[in-house]
């Protein structure tokens, strides 16, 4: 219910001015007495209100006690003053403010409601010391609760104004982190942004590279604390970093300047301390597309997300099921240099490029088999399908082509790794 310019019944001014003008002198009075009841009823008040902050409390409930009466007594001499519009602007404003001081909306209504309540019982028990009639007095409550509803209602709009803008720039803050992370950051300047965010500082951080189209029903299931960098982010230069992000074109440079494939439109997250939760990580994820990196210092979030990109590169992941870093180490560490790889291959495969391609894929596989299995024929020949005695022959070719050198630790250590992905 708005409350009118001014306040009339029957047309005659509802208070007389003299009235008005006793209440004005007792405006202090019943500010004070307001915010001793709000102080007293209301815990969240109780316990953060420092004596300058309820002492600015204490003279905005004066001020908005002092617009009321202007209501029902306007200046004669400024009649296109709208004082109910500033009140509403005033009582906006404080809802933002108590919403920075992390004073909830629930207790601002309370507020409203026990300072509405006490400043009402002083200034009616002024009204009837002063002879207002009984309809006037009930008048008078009705219009000054009016008013209360007004100035709460716009109080609660400003504070969910606040709330949601504080939302926004914690969550812009803590985009800046996620990507300055990724971009191997100096400590002082990641903690630095960590504090501006308000995001707690883990132990590790764990990078998974997941579609952006399952972004949104993920993050539900995951820590409050998970960082997203999203799929359309173009990246961050702070403090001499360079610029670095995950791109829609599918390339991913890393704090080394590499550039590394990705899946167009994929995001990346970052979970904190997910060591002690890898497993539930792994039942989120699964089924999502997802590609888990290890746990690494939070500070070097940027490895984590450089060996899932490899892993999804190596493993040729198809977006199923998800797929963890780790159960491939042995793999990621084998393909961190392929073309050092194919050299090491070339080298040591060198006996086998004589025989036909067919002849040298069916003794390459055996001797792989060979080498994995300790050179026990049974199970050599199970991994293979084949009988033992073709298991004795083909190896007997393998020894044929390279001689003793298949006594040699160094020979047989570079034939285990040149052959150990089978491809």
């Amino acid at each position: 219910m708005a409350v009118p310019a001014r306040l009339e019944v029957g047309g005659e001014v509802l208070l007389d001015p003299e009235v008005v003008a006793t209440l004005r002198a007792q405006l202090p009075a019943a500010a004070g007495l307001a915010l001793t009841a709000v102080t007293d009823e209301v815990p969240e008040y109780a316990r953060t209100l420092r004596a300058d902050i309820a002492s600015d409390i204490e003279q905005a409930i004066a001020a908005a006690l002092d617009t009321f009466l202007r209501l029902l007594a306007p200046d004669p001499q400024d009649p296109g003053a709208a004082p109910l519009d500033a009140a509403r602007r005033g009582a906006y404003e404080l809802g933002r403010g108590e919403a920075l001081a992390d004073r909830t909306a629930d207790a601002l209504l309370a507020a409203y409601r026990i300072g509405a309540r006490a400043s009402w019982r002083a200034m009616s028990s002024i009204a009837v010391e002063q002879g207002t009639p009984a309809p006037v007095i009930a008048r008078f409550a009705e219009l000054v609760f009016a008013y209360i509803d007004e100035l709460s209602a716009a109080s609660v709009a400003g504070h969910a104004d606040e709330v949601a803008a504080s939302g926004r720039r914690q969550q812009q803050r803590r985009d800046l982190l996620g990507r300055t992370l990724l971009a191997g950051a100096p400590t002082a300047t990641l903690v630095e942004l960590a504090d501006q965010a308000a995001w707690p500082l883990p132990d590790t951080l764990t990078a998974v590279l997941i579609p952006a189209a399952r972004v949104h029903d993920t993050l539900p299931h995951l820590e409050a604390t998970t960082l997203h960098v999203p799929a359309d982010a173009t990246g961050v230069a702070a403090a001499g970093v360079a610029t670095t992000g995950v791109a829609t074109t599918g390339a991913y440079t890393g704090p080394d300047g590499a550039g590394q494939e990705l899946a167009e439109a994929t995001s990346v997250l970052l979970v904190a301390d997910a060591v002690r939760t890898r497993s539930y990580l792994r039942r989120v994820l699964d089924g999502r597309g997802a590609v888990i990196g290890p746990a690494r210092p939070w500070t070097r979030a940027g490895e984590s997300l450089q060996v899932a990109v490899r892993a999804r590169r190596l493993r040729g992941h198809d977006g199923g099921e998800v797929l963890d870093a780790t159960d491939h180490l042995a793999d990621l560490v084998i393909g961190a240099d392929p073309a050092s790889l194919q050299d090491l291959r070339d080298e040591v495969l060198a006996p086998l490029r004589g025989l036909s391609p067919g002849a040298a894929d069916r003794l390459r596989e055996t001797l792989r088999a060979w080498l994995l299995h300790l050179g026990r024929r049974s199970e050599v020949a199970d991994a293979l399908h084949v009988h033992p005695q073709t298991v004795r022959y083909r190896m007997s070719q393998v020894r044929d082509l390279y001689g003793d050198r298949l006594d040699d630790p160094a020979t047989v250590q570079a034939l285990i790794i040149a052959l150990a992905r089978g491809d």
